[in-house]
């Protein structure tokens, strides 16, 4: 009888992006995020982050922050952009995770706020239950823009859900 393997995701905010009269979609990274996107995928990559796959939301942000940490990295995972991770809230992103095939045991998930940030305090918080029992509310995890949370949990993705992983490293470009 073989033992549910550990599963890793990894949630990457976008980098820094510019604020030019366009569709907020369409925005481009700013000049600091263009210095911290291959910082984190250093980061990344010296810590043993390497992903088996990679989500992307569609928006342009989040595209040139991935052609950034990309090359960093070293590999090559698969990489889906997905057109639901843009704007998405936690429990979207939590779904996207959850889709993921089995023979995957490492995602990159490179979206925005709100959304990443209430994903990621939910997956570190406690149990929904133990929250209404205690009356204590969750923790929130803030990850500003190139912030990294990596998370583990045993099982395949959809055995992921909130209260239910252990948050094993966060950090910011700031932090490097």
């Amino acid at each position: 009888m073989a033992s549910d393997p550990t599963r890793r995701l990894i949630l990457l905010r976008h980098a820094k992006s510019d604020w030019p009269d366009m569709p907020d979609r369409d925005r481009p990274l700013a000049k600091r995020g263009r210095r911290d996107a291959p910082r984190i995928g250093r980061w990344l990559r010296e810590q043993g982050y390497q992903p088996d796959v990679v989500v992307v939301s569609a928006a342009t942000r989040t595209r040139q922050t991935w052609d950034l940490v990309a090359p960093e990295l070293g590999g090559s995972p698969a990489v889906h952009f997905e057109p639901r991770a843009y704007a998405a809230s936690g429990l979207t992103l939590l779904y996207l995770a959850q889709e993921l095939p089995k023979r995957y045991h490492t995602a990159l998930l490179i979206a925005h706020n709100p959304g990443l940030s209430d994903l990621a305090t939910s997956l570190a918080g406690p149990p929904e239950s133990e929250t209404a029992t205690n009356n204590g509310p969750r923790p929130a995890l803030s990850l500003p823009t190139a912030a990294v949370a990596v998370f583990e949990f045993p099982g395949d993705w959809p055995s992921l859900t909130p209260g239910h992983a252990r948050l094993t490293n966060l950090t910011t470009p700031a932090d490097l």
